[in-house]
């Protein structure tokens, strides 16, 4: 399966926006009607922004992956169904710890989608899923009924050549950035206007968050291009999105451990629960790469592709020379293989 280092590095940029919301809401008390102070900034540049990047890099996995079953020579759709009850089972336990977890509706969503990606063309995804997410998003806040249409356009895109875009053309960056800043603009107006507040709750929030993932996507790519930027993203984020699935469970067994420890639920204002947020995603990130030069897969990951494809791939890495090679890559301006 090819292996976009742009988009593992859009993952964990994605997956940072996602901890800054799932610690909050795991610190702030049951019943509090309020919620700390400060809170506005959180809604407008990050809640309902990052939840879209995840659904649509879902959908881009949904369609590498049957591409890879295709080339195995086994079935894409008993692939992506195994690889959907496993995400599943994690939800379910990961529920244990955090309530508003999402990884079981994914998978009941990835389970909706399934024949479409298998089977019908890309354009076909593409043009259903941007139907169905104008009718999720249209007279509602998007929420859970957004997912398969997000999927299916993350799906058709791939299907189109749009993650080697992203990686490999500056002007379809910078035109895809013009094309989400005329949405999103009017759209943030719009919501500011109705007066704000959690994003998730109102139609006009949803709406705004939406167009602004594809502005957050547009300006990364752009910034993708330039050498530094490029290093600086690649170093931070592309081995929490290598390592995306147990960043996401892990962060949260260790936010339940330390909430009680740092009185983090007491606090008046989101400062220290965002500062938390960022040490935890720094934090990650260094052990993710440390991890990631001596093992293929987090334990997560390794588990899920195991049950994608009923084996047992190779955990460890062998040293040696291909070792360096994979070095190397992680800081090289190309594709991947995996």
């Amino acid at each position: 399966m090819i292996r976009y280092r742009f988009l593992d590095a859009l993952r964990g940029f994605a997956l940072l926006g996602i901890l800054l919301v799932n610690v909050l809401d795991m610190t702030t008390p049951q019943g509090t009607t309020g919620g700390p102070a400060g809170r506005e900034v959180l809604d407008l540049a990050v809640q309902s922004r990052f939840v879209p990047i995840f659904t649509l890099l879902f959908g881009v996995s949904l369609y590498l992956i049957a591409g890879g079953a295709r080339r195995r020579g086994t079935a894409g759709w008993s692939a992506l169904a195994l690889r959907m009850i496993a995400l599943g089972a994690i939800g379910a336990v990961h529920m244990i710890v955090y309530p508003g977890e999402i990884l079981r509706l994914y998978a009941i969503a990835g389970l909706l989608v399934i024949p479409l990606v298998v089977w019908a063309p890309a354009r076909i995804n593409l043009a259903l899923g941007v139907v169905l997410t104008c009718l999720a998003f249209g007279p509602s806040s998007g929420g859970v009924e957004s997912l398969p249409g997000l999927m299916l356009v993350g799906a058709g895109a791939a299907g189109l050549g749009v993650p080697a875009l992203l990686e490999g053309s500056r002007r379809f960056a910078v035109g895809l950035l013009v094309v989400a800043a005329v949405f999103a603009i009017p759209l943030t107006a719009a919501y500011l206007g109705a007066g704000g507040g959690d994003p998730r709750f109102s139609a006009e929030g949803s709406r705004a968050g939406l167009a602004t993932a594809v502005a957050y996507i547009a300006a990364l790519a752009l910034l993708w291009h330039w050498g530094p930027a490029r290093r600086a993203l690649g170093a931070v984020f592309e081995p929490l999105g290598r390592m995306s699935l147990t960043n996401y469970v892990g962060a949260s067994l260790v936010t339940v451990v330390a909430v009680p420890v740092l009185g983090l639920s007491a606090e008046a204002t989101i400062r220290p629960t965002t500062a938390f947020a960022v040490v935890l995603i720094l934090v990650q990130s260094a052990v993710s790469r440390l991890w990631l030069g001596r093992f293929r897969y987090g334990p997560l990951e390794w588990l899920v592709r195991a049950a994608t494809w009923r084996t047992r791939p190779p955990f460890r890495r062998d040293p040696g020379a291909s070792d360096m090679a994979a070095v190397r890559r992680t800081v090289e301006p190309a594709r991947i293989g995996s």
